[in-house]
């Protein structure tokens, strides 16, 4: 891997140890993968040096920006540098986490790297709250130019990728492990250009529904027509209501501020006439009394159940149709840290399943990296996932899924993937778990980041469209030319399987230099019948509408 890369991966694993966020320092430092006190406590001898914060700020506009943005800020799941935990830690445990490093989690050791180097980079880290965050978020990096090969079919990339286009991935296209080297190739994120807009087939128009937004994640239609928005980076549940004529929302308020990275969102009982509305906090399971209508909470969160924090943060929520089962799913806390040995990975890669009321937790289903969307089927009451598989086994290893999900069912993570397949990290473990691992639905592009799924099950649409998935591709950061970055649709042809393929429907996110403006995060269906699709990466709301021929 060349050093560039390298030490892009090195600073996107740092933060994603340090992802929780908004804790004590004495749990920023334990994040930092406990480093010894005597490391901790060592003082960075170009504290506070500018000279020396100049030289980290020109490592880290080569190596790291294009991951985690020019002033640390961060992108989707790719957390902040300049706030939370990654501010807490002392400088020491910095410098020695860079030196160590997670061979296992595919950041190497950078004990080569100049100790000066290694001091300047933690120099300028700390300085990053200062930065002025609005001037770098506008300025439009260098264009470069895309000179990988075309891919292989049925594999692709952002290049390639046309609304309508059908793609299907089979075990049998996968490659072998280390077949290509593993990419650390972060989205350079600019701002959106003027008059861009996705694109989407013909026959659909779309338009800006909101924007302005503090990262916006998961997007539900409440009973009644309101549309929640889980605003994550400002720890808000947004509301909107009705629409107006132009497809703008008509009214907005705050229902609930002062969480802690909200994400899932579940209205409680199932039906017309809901009595609670879920969130998935990043550390538990909270819920506030609700009402058809309600623009405010009308009462304080309840705690529901504690929740594993750190790594993957996104804890989204589903009831099933019966109301007796509330599914939680909780990612993983690495990429393939081995849960027998990692006290940090109990009850995670899983969904969870509670009783309403928190009580009664059990393992659903085991061995999903990161279950960051759940979604119950309205007509059958099947729960389906969509899944961030692990990386670092090259450019099309291993391939994210959307599927069906089998209580009880194993999907592998981290020994296994894609049914027999042994992750040669992990050689020789869980022999007995071969023969039982569940080969998902559908197979999408590998490190592409599906983040969330819903069925469409409104009318306006053409008819072909019902009971139909539609899923976000918030896009990748660990492949050579950049993939996602859009919205698919799953075609279920009216029955209630899947068969494998998808197409491609919402394009456009990444500008032909390879620049990128949008991510798309979360899907709902508006009372109307568009599909309203949360971005992360222009942080604003789009509605995609049918118009006809």
């Amino acid at each position: 891997m060349a050093k560039h890369s390298s030490m892009s991966s090195l600073l996107v694993f740092m933060a994603c140890l340090a992802g929780a966020g908004g804790t004590p320092s004495a749990t920023a430092q334990q994040t930092f993968h406990d480093a010894p006190s005597a490391a901790a406590s060592v003082a960075n001898p170009y504290h506070g040096q500018a000279d020396a914060a100049r030289a980290g700020a020109s490592l880290y506009a080569t190596d790291c920006a294009s991951c985690h943005g020019a002033a640390g800020q961060g992108s989707g799941n790719i957390p902040a540098l300049r706030q939370g935990p990654a501010q807490q830690a002392t400088e020491g445990a910095l410098f020695w986490f860079i030196t160590k490093g997670a061979v296992n989690n595919g950041m190497p050791s950078w004990a080569s790297l100049p100790e000066q180097q290694r001091w300047q980079i933690v120099t300028y880290l700390k300085t990053l709250p200062a930065t002025k965050l609005a001037a770098a978020q506008t300025a439009a990096p260098t264009a470069s130019t895309i000179t990988t090969p075309p891919p292989t079919p049925p594999f692709t990339d952002f290049r390639y990728e046309i609304p309508g286009a059908t793609r299907k991935i089979t075990v049998a296209d996968l490659p072998a492990p280390y077949a290509t080297h593993s990419a650390g190739n972060g989205p350079d994120m600019v701002s959106r250009p003027e008059g861009a807009l996705p694109k989407a087939p013909p026959g659909f128009k779309v338009n800006l529904y909101a924007e302005g937004l503090d990262t916006p994640r998961v997007i539900r239609t409440a009973p009644n027509g309101d549309i929640f928005l889980a605003e994550s980076g400002s720890g808000q549940i947004r509301v909107y209501r009705g629409m107006t004529a132009d497809g703008k929302p008509a009214q907005t308020a705050v229902f609930a501020s002062d969480l802690k990275r909200p994400y899932g969102i579940a209205f409680y009982p199932n039906g017309s006439n809901p009595q609670w509305i879920y969130i998935g906090d990043t550390n538990a399971v909270l819920r506030f009394p609700y009402r058809n209508g309600d623009l405010k909470a009308r009462g304080p969160a309840e705690h529901i159940a504690d929740l594993p924090t750190g790594g993957h943060w996104t804890r989204d929520l589903a009831f099933s149709l019966d109301n007796k089962t509330l599914f939680v799913a909780v990612g993983s806390a690495s990429n393939v840290d081995d849960p027998d040995t990692t006290p940090e990975e109990k009850h995670r890669a899983n969904i969870l399943a509670f009783d309403p009321d928190g009580a009664h937790m059990r393992v659903y289903a085991s061995g999903i990296r990161n279950p960051s969307g759940i979604a119950i089927d309205p007509k059958s009451g099947q729960l389906w996932t969509t899944v961030n598989e692990r990386d670092g086994l090259g450019d099309n290893l291993v391939p994210d899924y959307i599927t069906s999900v089998r209580e009880g069912g194993v999907y592998g993570w981290p020994w296994w993937y894609m049914g027999g397949h042994q992750d040669p990290r992990h050689q020789g473990k869980h022999p007995e778990l071969k023969d039982k691992v569940i080969t998902p639905d559908v197979l999408l592009q590998p490190h592409n980041a599906s983040l969330q799924i819903t069925f469409y099950e409104a009318g306006h649409f053409p008819a072909e469209y019902r009971g139909d998935l539609f899923a976000a591709e918030h896009g990748s950061w660990n492949k050579a030319t950049r993939v996602g970055y859009e919205v698919i649709r799953i075609p279920r042809h009216h029955t209630p399987k899947a068969s494998g393929d998808y197409q491609d429907f919402l394009t456009g996110f990444v500008l032909p230099d390879g620049r990128v403006w949008g991510r798309p995060v979360s899907l709902a269906t508006a009372p109307d019948g568009s599909l309203l699709v949360t971005d992360d990466g222009s942080n604003s709301i789009w509605r995609v509408d049918y118009v006809g021929q």
